[in-house]
């Protein structure tokens, strides 16, 4: 089958990883997939052209502007979807569109609808929950959104919170499925490590080790946590946290690291390219993810786990709905950093418990959660089954 897939995103980061992964799944099954990005975004190669790049600066400098020129443009786009979408709809005659899906961007499921080629919208944001950027134009915004969602073929979104949001919202929508994140298990094998010389080479040789990957932002809570168990890690001598990324509270954290003199127990390594966040996770005997928020489905999740590592979870239902309790994984009540310290600290003096609970989670990710199921599921939303 000839799948368009399309999205407005830089195709950066989580995003990129998440739409390459998509991609190739579908390719593995046998598919022809081509893919529609923003100008300047090439979510398969990390490498771009001169020219490229300058329209990535351009992207830039765009998401800088204030909020409602910003959505100005977003609108704008809808122009140069009709265009650029509607000429490969003439020149490639797609079978299926897969649409990332983007505030404000309704020209994709209108061409799809004109020329009668099923369209499925994957929903990883929204109009209805609360975002980084505030909405100036809401009303429009949810407008658009709720007419897309009634007038696609299908919905892939990412959290059952998202799908319930929708649905009492604008009523009766397309038929959907509940598609979390997923991982690539070729790269995240813990097998292709060598544990104990990446661990003699990081300081991380004799220590138990608990991890954490993704942005230094306020809502993941990773400097409430630093601080909340800053006074507490005299208690287990062989632990170490290893916290990896970068972000707007990072050099807070970095200052009550220094400031508490744990240089030594509380590794900040900053920013790694994704090729190498297996190797971090390689070296981690378990993790924490101290705070998310209700409709994510938080990338770091389904990495870790797939490295045999469990996760000591805040219990927001898209989180509990990858993490059982005890059983792939440990969740405690969102909000109470007291409980997530706790639990750490509990775990730091419990191997069996971390092994057993790490090999579960990787059977999971195995069983349940490689991109060739998030592949297989969005084609059941087709009339014919996804069929070549």
């Amino acid at each position: 089958m000839r799948i368009l897939y399309h999205h407005r995103t830089r195709g950066r980061h989580v995003e990129g990883v998440h739409i390459r992964g998509i991609v190739h799944a579908l390719r593995a099954l046998g598919h022809d997939v081509s893919i529609m990005s923003f100008p300047g975004a090439d979510p398969e190669h990390e490498s771009a052209t001169h020219a490229n790049a300058r329209r990535g600066r351009l992207a830039a400098a765009i998401t800088r502007l204030p909020g409602a020129l910003f959505e100005c443009f977003e609108l704008g786009y809808n122009v140069v979807t009709l265009f650029r979408a509607g000429t490969a709809i003439r020149r490639q005659k797609p079978q299926l569109i897969y649409e990332r899906y983007s505030l404000f961007l309704f020209a994709t499921v209108w061409l799809a609808r004109r020329h009668g080629i099923p369209l499925v919208l994957e929903i990883n944001d929204s109009a209805l929950v609360e975002r980084v950027r505030p909405l100036r134009f809401k009303n429009l915004a949810r407008r658009i959104e709720g007419w897309c969602l009634r007038h696609c073929t299908g919905l892939v979104f990412i959290s059952s919170y998202f799908r319930d949001q929708a649905q009492a919202a604008y009523g009766r929508i397309a038929p959907s499925v509940i598609s979390p994140n997923a991982v690539d298990l070729a790269r995240f094998d813990p097998s292709r490590f060598d544990v104990a010389r990446l661990r003699a080479e990081r300081g991380l040789a004799d220590r138990i080790v608990c991890g954490h990957i993704g942005v230094f932002a306020h809502w993941h809570g990773v400097d409430q946590f630093v601080e909340a168990i800053a006074a507490r890690l005299a208690e287990v001598p062989q632990l170490a946290l290893v916290f990896v990324g970068d972000g707007l509270t990072l050099p807070a954290v970095r200052a009550l690291v220094a400031d508490r003199g744990l240089s030594d127990r509380v590794l900040l390594p900053g920013r790694v390219a994704h090729d190498d966040i297996a190797s971090w996770i390689a070296c981690m005997d378990y993790a924490v993810l101290p705070n998310s928020n209700h409709y994510g489905s938080p990338m770091k999740l389904f990495e870790l786990m797939g490295m045999g590592v469990a996760v000591v979870a805040p219990d927001y239902a898209p989180v509990a709905e990858v993490i059982g309790d005890g059983d792939t994984g440990w969740l405690f009540p969102r909000g109470e950093t007291t409980t997530c310290v706790q639990r750490v600290l509990d775990l730091a003096m419990q191997e069996d418990e971390r092994r057993r609970v790490g090999a579960a989670a990787r059977r999971y990710i195995e069983r349940e959660r490689q991109w060739r199921n998030n592949a297989e599921q969005l084609l059941t939303l087709l009339p014919t089954g996804g069929s070549r």
